[in-house]
């Protein structure tokens, strides 16, 4: 991995950047198109061919799919993220070690800095996106993670609940009345945490555990997105179908059941779980809320979510 203060100053020369790993993101906004102009780059530095390169996704995180080369290109918004793509190629190669089903990284020297983004290249998956046809295979490979021995040359580091949703608000285009009633809710919420007493040991978490981090490949689940993963309680993993079930309505009682079935315990039986439900719904509405621009649909949808957090009734949310 391109983790030395010398191979990072060699590409800052060759691309023209100069802020260090871990200072704040520069001025530009995280869009479609600013992140395809750090895919080019990316792409020259490793020798890849970028002209067919497909949007895959847009979030946290920019996907881009090189249909010649069968890689996956992520662009993440800003080197504040640089140690999360460190341990995202750390957490592919321990899985692959244990021989985990799940995303690989593609033979290259990584992640790299291009712009003021970290850059990972990924073995592209031929499959499909987890649905609800998967939500007990969802389950099953929880248990499998949660069950795995602990990474013994790299540490994984302890879940931070709340610790980005602070910067997300702070730097969304949302308006100044909606800012500051969010920042008391993580004030609210960052107070309700000292006090849960949790049954489960600590374990291997994901860190954001939704069943679209399953890509089915020959029928068999294979888990992605390594980004949010840490030393933590499971709970944290299984209270994000449940709060999906709970508040946006995404899971029918059977599917939930299927759910907690393959895992074995139901997180909504415990006491801690409103807060953790509480935490989910503020985490997912501050994701969506840094495309509020992107589009009507997404600008809408935040809207909604932003009247359930307020304690109104919603009819539920779309998934994006």
């Amino acid at each position: 991995m391109c983790r030395s203060a010398r191979h990072r100053g060699k590409l800052r020369r060759l691309i023209g950047v100069s802020s260090e790993p871990g200072m704040p993101a520069n001025s530009k906004t995280f869009s479609a198109s600013s992140s395809r102009d750090a895919m080019r780059a990316a792409c020259d530095i490793a020798g890849l061919p970028s002209g067919n390169a497909d949007l895959m996704r847009l979030g946290e995180n920019a996907l881009f799919h090189l249909s010649e080369a069968g890689v996956v290109v992520r662009i993440a918004r800003s080197m504040d993220y640089w140690d999360d793509a460190v341990k995202e190629v750390n957490v592919s190669q321990w899985l692959a070690h244990h021989s985990f089903p799940a995303a690989e990284t593609f033979e290259i020297s990584q992640p790299i800095e291009v712009s003021d983004h970290p850059v990972t290249f990924w073995k592209y998956l031929v499959g499909r996106p987890g649905d609800t046809r998967d939500i007990a295979d969802l389950g099953t490979t929880l248990r499998a993670l949660h069950g795995t021995p602990v990474p013994t040359d790299f540490k994984l580091p302890p879940k931070e609940v709340l610790g980005r949703v602070r910067p997300r608000i702070e730097k969304s285009p949302i308006p100044a009345a909606d800012r500051k009633f969010l920042l008391n809710h993580v004030d609210e919420l960052q107070s309700e945490l000292p006090r849960l007493r949790y049954k489960m040991p600590q374990a291997p978490t994901h860190g954001d555990a939704h069943v679209k981090n399953l890509m089915i490949v020959d029928n068999n689940p294979v888990l992605i997105d390594f980004e949010r993963f840490a030393w933590g309680q499971p709970e944290w993993d299984l209270a994000v179908t449940a709060t999906e079930y709970r508040t946006a309505h995404w899971w029918t009682d059977e599917q939930y059941k299927r759910f907690v079935a393959a895992y074995g315990y139901d997180v909504t039986s415990w006491d801690g779980f409103d807060t953790l439900r509480a935490v989910n719904e503020l985490t997912m509405t501050t994701w969506l809320m840094q495309n509020v621009g992107e589009s009507s649909d997404i600008a809408d949808e935040y809207q909604v979510r932003m009247r359930t957090l307020r304690g109104e009734q919603s009819p539920g949310w779309r998934a994006f």
